[in-house]
């Protein structure tokens, strides 16, 4: 190579920092007509709660960390619905990846009121963890899909617990099952409510992760919170 030639430009990657890439135009665009598509959709549903947890009656005053799969996603703003409707203050951030699909993620978020918080087990994993605890101690509660984003479907991994861990906040299990509707052939299985379906709507007891928790609790706590889980989520 010649001095006249330009040198090619070397990427650089600093200091490890993964930044989370931003919605486009069009993903907002898309994130609007989907929203619109979903709320006039859940507007048909009938719903029949099963609030074991007696939370929805009676809300505490502290946060809360609501946990699902991620394929029963689409009836989640409906629980956090039917929540404000009891704590008027209330609110939820959510963790959506640092990827460019968890970018339309995040506009969708964005749309239901829900402040994204941008990553995952594969990327700012322990940056997205220390800002979801942030937004904990500003009052919100928190929502996880413990399976989330890649799977396996119906497998908890320890995000959520070392999350419950690091805040104090108890995990609230919600599971959610539509006799009628269309299950998508991705990872996870993804559900969609037909019209008028009826879709029951199931909490489980508030489960405490110690803050001086060991391991082998830890595992326990997990495989419990993954099996009670797939029981008030039959599909």
């Amino acid at each position: 190579m010649t001095d006249a030639e330009p040198k090619p430009k070397i990427p650089v990657r600093k200091s490890g920092v993964v930044v989370p890439h931003e919605p486009t135009f069009w993903q907002r665009v898309g994130a609007w007509i989907l929203v619109s598509m979903a709320r006039t959709l859940t507007l048909t549903l009938r719903y029949k709660w099963n609030d074991r947890t007696g939370f929805l009656e009676n809300p505490p005053a502290d946060p809360i960390i609501f946990c699902f799969w991620h394929n029963r996603i689409l009836l989640c703003p409906d629980v956090y619905r039917v929540y404000l409707r009891r704590q008027k203050k209330a609110k939820v951030a959510a963790i959506a990846s640092a990827s460019r699909d968890g970018a339309f993620l995040s506009a969708i978020l964005e749309r239901f009121n829900i402040q994204p918080v941008r990553g995952s087990s594969y990327k700012r994993g322990p940056q997205a963890m220390l800002e979801l605890k942030s937004w904990a101690e500003r009052g919100y509660n928190l929502a996880l899909a413990p399976d989330g984003p890649r799977g396996p479907c119906y497998h908890v991994y320890d995000g959520v617990i070392s999350l419950a861990q690091l805040t104090g906040h108890p995990i609230v299990p919600f599971g959610f099952y539509a006799r009628r509707k269309i299950v998508i052939k991705s990872w996870d299985r993804f559900q969609i409510p037909l019209p008028f379906s009826l879709c029951e709507m199931n909490s489980a007891k508030p489960i405490h992760v110690p803050r001086d928790a060991s391991d082998e609790n830890r595992e326990k706590i997990r495989k419990q919170l993954e099996e009670t889980l797939n029981e008030i989520s039959r599909d």
